[in-house]
């Protein structure tokens, strides 16, 4: 098989984890965009460090990191198994996961932020713990 095509299944994997990671998140296939100072990476972004997430694992510690791509020789035979997909897909996962949880940690920084300029009442205090932290950013900003 041809290292490339190697490479573009991987990166589609990863891609793919990337779009499960963003339905996974209450935000869905939301474009990315600037909320109060705080990027929200949106489907896109989670697809793209997704693919690169997983190919930069594959190339690294993979099957991926034993291909020289300089000597490849016309008798080489690359092989791609699914372990390596399905590591691809957790991986680009996780990478998706990691930038959304660091969108929401910058969300919640700011929540509390402008709930420190906000008279709110216990029970708006309460409701507003079981809100994602974009929820929670939209209801402060209307409060």
């Amino acid at each position: 098989m041809n290292p490339w095509t190697c490479a573009a299944l991987i990166v589609v994997s990863g891609g793919i984890g990337g779009v499960l990671n963003a339905l996974l998140t209450d935000n869905g296939f939301a474009l990315p965009r600037l909320k109060m100072h705080v990027w929200c990476p949106g489907f896109i972004s989670n697809v793209l460090v997704g693919a690169f997430s997983a190919f930069a694992s594959w190339a690294f510690y993979g099957s991926g990191a034993s291909i020289d791509l300089a000597q490849q020789s016309a008798r080489a035979v690359l092989s791609l198994k699914f372990s390596a997909l399905a590591g691809a897909f957790m991986v680009g996962v996780a990478g998706a996961r990691w930038l959304t949880n660091e969108a929401d940690k910058r969300m919640l920084k700011e929540g509390v932020k402008l709930a420190g300029q906000k008279e709110l009442t216990k029970a708006d205090c309460e409701d507003l713990t079981n809100k994602s932290p974009r929820q929670m950013l939209d209801a402060l900003e209307v409060a």
